[in-house]
């Protein structure tokens, strides 16, 4: 007997595990619209605390498979060349060319009570945007995110938590990137003290 209602214990626990997962449903909604200006064709682009700070200018792409960090933070977080470690396996930039980044380094990235570490690899090349966070952080805090209501929902504490992204950001970024004249730039950052 001890047996049976063990396993209707722990189906009970269960039962009880999957109803909270079921009020966890993250998704959106015309209501999560609000306040954005429609319709659009922006990025999302959202503040985020990393490695202690606020970070403006932090572009969410689901899309991408790493995240990047670009030399405004690199040297505005005071990092040093012994705080990073090497890396050297190719990306692709924004304009289609290859990037061989030299450097990479592990910083806590903070949303409200969530902290989830993150590799970011330093790319010496301009951006209008300080970082980009993509699906290993996505994943890593269970969270979803919304081009389109500009927003990143996650789950925390038994409940769904939000970051809205900031449209006139995102405008400026776009502007500051079309408006941009290439020079030449290097991938690697040992010249610049990366």
């Amino acid at each position: 007997m001890s047996v049976a209602r063990s396993s209707t214990t722990d189906a009970c626990q269960n039962l009880k595990r999957a109803k909270v997962a079921a009020q966890l449903v993250i998704g959106f909604s015309d209501e999560d619209k609000m306040g954005t200006i429609q319709p659009h064709d922006d990025a999302l682009v959202i503040t985020l605390r990393i490695g202690g700070y606020d970070v403006k200018r932090v572009m969410v792409d689901q899309g991408s498979a790493m995240e990047i960090m670009y030399p405004d933070l690199y040297k505005g977080l005071g990092l040093k060349p012994q705080d990073l470690t090497p890396y050297n396996s190719p990306l692709a930039s924004f304009e289609g060319k290859a990037v061989t980044p030299k450097v990479q380094i592990c910083l806590p990235v903070q949303t409200s009570s969530e902290v989830v570490e993150v590799d970011f690899v330093v790319v010496d090349v301009y951006s209008p945007y300080m970082a980009i966070v993509a699906r290993p952080w996505l994943h890593a805090l269970g969270a979803v995110s919304s081009t389109l209501h500009q927003k990143v929902k996650y789950p925390s504490e038994g409940q769904v938590y939000e970051i809205r992204g900031d449209q006139s950001i995102a405008h400026r970024c776009l502007v500051a990137a079309i408006q941009h004249e290439p020079k030449a730039e290097h991938s690697s950052g040992a010249e610049k003290g990366l």
